[in-house]
């Protein structure tokens, strides 16, 4: 196994992501490079108050009305979890994105890393995706490194790809029997399209839900296929990748169902969110000899059927090769954490577009 500069440390990382549910947090043992063991991880769900806070600030940019109200939300969510944890020498902060706009603004996560370092008393690294953005790349998907490294460590032979179903799609496509991820034919990564995020959005307006659990509604629906040949048009389906969304690019999803009933409308949201995986994967340099899911949607029996029947290659939960869906993305931000400080890159010219691989990632540390 090739080695980072220093031993294997353990480090504790956090993600909050776009279907606002929660914080996840989870320990991994790593050098920078190989993964070493996977650790404690827990989980703190937002109260219904903390999520309305989160998402009244959504599309915002820093000193916007509800920003500074989503921040105090953040910090304190995070230090009320990762506080619980034991045996860590450094912490990979995510925050919360509320705005991503690479081409316009930049990228705006929201959580004060200074602040989360003094209150747990431990090194933050923070503020992942700014220097990527900078340097003219898309500053997301950032987990790509460390499917790699997954990769790695399940004894992967082929090229093969992650699909993380989160509030927004992102697909990795990588190659294994290269050395590192930053090699030029090691990795492709974009996002793929929505995902969870508008559909959770139309069960929140439709049935006060945060979520269509089971996919128990969309079951009963049928796909209009009008709505979906029309989203599917969308230019962003032509771009080549690497590519990024922000949560709320894809917002006419919800007017394409408008006149929909709420099982058809689910359905069709839900084969909507399919479909633009499936555009993905036209993009592969060669078919990935199996696909491995992350993120809530792998809990989507309906996602996953729809996937399964309309890719060639086999659609299996990250579960199928012992690693957990649920903390994938909070592992990534723990071995990103052990990479920046080390020096390692966390994203190249295929994952992000950046212009050369970078290390991103802003390093705190508590005063004395």
């Amino acid at each position: 196994m090739r080695r980072g500069t220093g031993k294997p440390i353990w480090a504790l990382g956090a993600m909050s992501g776009t279907s606002l549910d929660g914080v996840d947090a989870a320990m991994l043992l790593t050098d920078g490079i190989g993964i070493e063991a996977f650790g404690d991880s827990d989980y703190r769900v937002y109260s219904a108050e903390e999520a309305r806070v989160l998402r009244a600030a959504l599309g915002r940019w820093p000193g916007e009305a509800g920003v500074a109200e989503a921040q105090a939300v953040i910090e304190a969510a995070h230090e009320a979890l990762l506080s619980r944890f034991e045996g860590a020498e450094i912490v990979g902060f995510h925050g919360q994105t509320l705005a991503h706009e690479p081409r316009g603004r930049g990228t705006h996560q929201v959580g004060d890393g200074a602040a989360l370092a003094e209150a747990l008393g431990l090194p933050v690294v923070w503020d992942f995706r700014s220097a990527d953005v900078r340097l003219g790349g898309e500053g997301a998907p950032l987990a790509p490194f460390f499917h790699f490294a997954c990769a790695k460590w399940i004894e992967a032979e082929r090229p093969m790809a992650f699909l993380n179903l989160g509030g927004v799609g992102n697909l990795t496509w990588l190659d294994p029997r290269c050395a590192a991820p930053e090699d030029p034919r090691a990795c492709l990564a974009f996002d793929t399209g929505p995902a969870n995020a508008p559909l959770n959005d139309l069960m929140m307006e439709r049935r006060g839900l945060p979520f269509d659990e089971d996919g128990t509604l969309a079951s009963g629906g049928r796909v209009v296929d009008g709505a979906l040949e029309l989203f599917l048009e969308e230019g962003y389906f032509l771009k080549m990748p690497p590519k990024s969304l922000d949560r709320d690019d894809f917002s006419l999803m919800l007017d394409l169902v408008r006149e929909l009933d709420d099982a058809d409308a689910a359905a069709t949201m839900t084969a909507m969110a399919a479909a633009a995986v499936m555009q993905g994967m036209e993009h592969c340099p060669s078919s990935p000899e199996r696909l491995l899911v992350t993120g809530g949607g792998r809990k989507n029996p309906v996602m996953m059927g729809m996937l399964r029947a309309g890719l060639d290659c086999p659609v299996e939960p990250v579960e199928a090769v012992g690693l957990d869906g649920d903390m994938l993305e909070a592992q990534a931000f723990a071995y990103l954490a052990v990479r920046v400080m080390r020096g390692l890159p966390t994203s190249g010219p295929s994952t992000t577009g950046v212009r050369a691989a970078v290390g991103g990632g802003e390093v705190s540390r508590p005063q004395g």
